[in-house]
């Protein structure tokens, strides 16, 4: 296996969750997918400070060698000896929602028994760099639907789900901590990075038609809240457009884990999961004020909250205008 950030990170959780599930899946045709937004970035940002400091010319093949995104798949299959499909997804911070929903698709059309499906992704100065310039970094915390909020903190870590038929995992006695119900995904076409409310909307009803529930139904948003000011207030739109006056509780973990990419949406995931699992909402934290556009919203600020949760909702937005939801419930 190769020793690179981000593939460790992939690598790493996809061991953990096949541990968690008390499965081997070593030589069998289990599925690996991995999202990610920027794989082996720090490669990209060695060779371009190589050419800063002597100019232009071929780079070192040790480093070349490590930029391909594909390793982050590659990495976890080792990991796990697993022979299935293996993939990586490059779709930005909805990565890990589309890589569910890829995973969800092979498990469904029977063309794998088990998937082992996430994200990661790792803090680079590329990154860092790039979100200053557009002034998305946050001054100190991350604060979704705040008044005072002011951008992201980048974050990092590797996130994977097992994902079974449902008759395949009862046939082995599995811990079920929920069921992936369905999802959705659409594209804005519109803007490089501003986020579209239209499509978001349409991706939300997308979702809740594959998995035959209506919004009502819905107990819990674990929302891609990333605590700048436009992305915010444009879910918060969305979720109106769909949801009506009173969408249910929302929270944003991007307030304890930083924005961690590709690996976004599958952290998002897991709280859903274990929301379902364990009956209790995760808060938002640092919260001092509540902005007057989201009034309307129940937020979960500060302090988790017990109430039982049949259906949850998981958004993962990204640019290029890539939006995916996933729905998770307890077992029908």
């Amino acid at each position: 296996m190769c020793g690179l950030r981000t593939a460790l990170f992939a690598a790493s959780a996809a061991r953990l969750a096949v541990d968690d599930a008390s499965l081997d899946v070593c030589g069998s045709g289990a599925a690996i997918v991995i999202g990610t937004s920027f794989g082996e970035m720090p490669a990209f940002v060695d060779m371009a400070e190589a050419w800063h400091r002597g100019g232009w010319g071929r780079p070192e093949p040790r480093i070349a060698a490590q930029a391909p995104a594909s390793q982050l798949g590659v990495a976890a299959a080792h990991e796990l000896g697993a022979a299935g499909e293996v993939i990586t997804l490059g779709t930005a911070c909805a990565a890990g929602n589309y890589a569910l929903g890829y995973g969800f698709d092979l498990i469904t059309l029977g063309e794998a028994d088990v998937a082992v499906a996430g994200g990661a992704d790792s803090v680079n100065r590329f990154t860092h760099a790039g979100f200053h310039r557009i002034g998305a970094l946050a001054a100190d915390v991350c604060r979704p639907f705040d008044m005072h909020r002011d951008g992201i903190l980048p974050g990092e870590g590797g996130v994977a789900l097992v994902l079974e038929a449902l008759e395949h995992a009862q046939s082995r006695g599995a811990r079920i901590y929920a069921e992936m119900l369905g999802y959705g995904m659409t594209c804005d076409a519109k803007h490089p990075v501003a986020p579209d409310v239209d499509s978001i909307a349409r991706c939300f009803a997308l979702a809740h038609r594959r998995a035959g529930v209506s919004p009502q139904e819905i107990d819990y948003v674990c929302a891609h809240g990333t605590g700048t000011k436009t992305n915010d207030l444009v879910e918060a739109r969305a979720m109106h457009a769909v949801f009506g006056e009173k969408p249910p509780p929302v929270n944003s973990i991007k307030s304890m884990l930083g924005h961690t990419m590709g690996a976004a949406s599958g952290f998002g995931a897991v709280a859903c999961a274990l929301s379902v699992s364990l009956g209790f909402l995760p808060p938002t934290i640092n919260h001092q004020v509540t902005d007057p556009e989201f009034a309307d919203l129940d937020l979960v600020v500060n302090r988790s909250r017990n109430s039982a949760v049949r259906v949850a909702q998981n958004n993962g937005f990204a640019f290029g205008g890539n939006n995916a939801v996933t729905l998770f419930g307890s077992v029908r």
